[in-house]
């Protein structure tokens, strides 16, 4: 009942850590696009040699155009949320970001074609008046932000909403290494559209030692978080995943107060703290209908797991 469910919030978890490393990044004079184009082409050829490592059939192509989707998604919520870094302070563009678990609620209601149960749309609630404080935005002026910072943390949101979805669908005869190299692959192709590809063969990626900061982004944000999130996803249903994957704003002041020295205030610790008992009451109130749900999700990809695990 519980295995699942704490895969997400690891795989929500790394997510977190990625804007710290970027900030690191950063701070060895790198620029934010040059950090995430590392960021994907060394996560896929990490994929790669886990692939090649433990797998032991033949690459399979089937159910390839799903993947293109989830790939794509993910190098589209990197890119949208640096763009809205570039009109909005960091603070408010967490906030925009962190919509995706009321998106996420939305697109599991309409493609389930089912309300909320009482204790998700509760628990909803609690995550997003938790946001708020615990992103630090309650000083922030409102009315200097431009609309296009907006549209492109929303647009963000949705991505990553999207990504969740279209992740946890299942495809028959495929390895989750084999998932992995793909999503990978093409959340490279997207990044490197639009992003800094020349890092490869200009020399910034190997000879300036960027690739220590690829390396970390690749592990925490593409590597961990797709596994994790293919295999927990199906059994624990979108819904429920966003709402656990809300432990990724929490789990990322934390780190920044840790690596970056950054300072949290005690409306920060509120809003965590708000955070994580939105996140825990599902679990905590219902295990019955929890348990229940995994159960159907595990029964009804049973098959199909069986022929994806590496």
């Amino acid at each position: 009942m519980y295995l699942y469910p704490l895969l997400v919030v690891i795989a929500a978890s790394s997510f977190g850590i990625v804007s710290t490393i970027i900030k690191l990044a950063m701070r060895s004079g790198f620029s934010v696009s040059e950090a995430v184009t590392s960021q994907f082409f060394i996560g896929f050829c990490i994929a790669v040699c886990i692939s090649l490592v433990t797998n032991r059939s033949n690459f399979s192509f089937k159910g390839v155009k799903i993947l293109l989707f989830a790939g794509m998604l993910t190098g589209l919520t990197n890119i949208l949320y640096g763009h809205s870094l570039n009109f909005l302070p960091a603070s408010l563009a967490v906030v925009l970001l962190f919509q995706f678990t009321w998106i996420g609620m939305l697109i599991s209601c309409i493609t389930k074609r089912q309300f909320p149960s009482r204790i998700e749309f509760i628990s909803l609630i609690i995550l997003v008046a938790g946001t708020i404080p615990a992103a630090g935005i309650i000083d922030v002026d409102l009315s200097q932000i431009p609309f296009q910072g907006w549209l492109w943390g929303l647009a963000a949101a949705l991505c990553y909403s999207l990504f969740l979805y279209v992740n946890g669908k299942t495809t028959a005869s495929m390895t989750t290494s084999n998932r992995l190299v793909l999503v990978s692959f093409f959340a490279f192709m997207t990044t490197a559209a639009f992003q800094s590809p020349e890092i490869i063969w200009n020399g910034t990626l190997f000879n300036e030692g960027l690739w220590i900061y690829g390396l970390a982004l690749g592990l925490f944000g593409m590597i961990i978080p797709v596994f994790l999130f293919t295999i927990a996803v199906p059994k624990v249903g979108l819904g429920m995943s966003s709402i656990l994957s809300a432990v990724e704003l929490p789990i990322a002041v934390m780190v920044s107060v840790i690596l970056l020295s950054e300072t949290v205030t005690t409306l920060q610790i509120a809003g965590i703290v708000i955070i994580v008992i939105g996140i825990s009451l599902p679990t905590l109130l219902d295990k019955d209908g929890l348990l229940k749900n995994v159960k159907a999700k595990y029964r009804k990809s049973d098959k199909v797991a069986k022929g994806s695990s590496i």
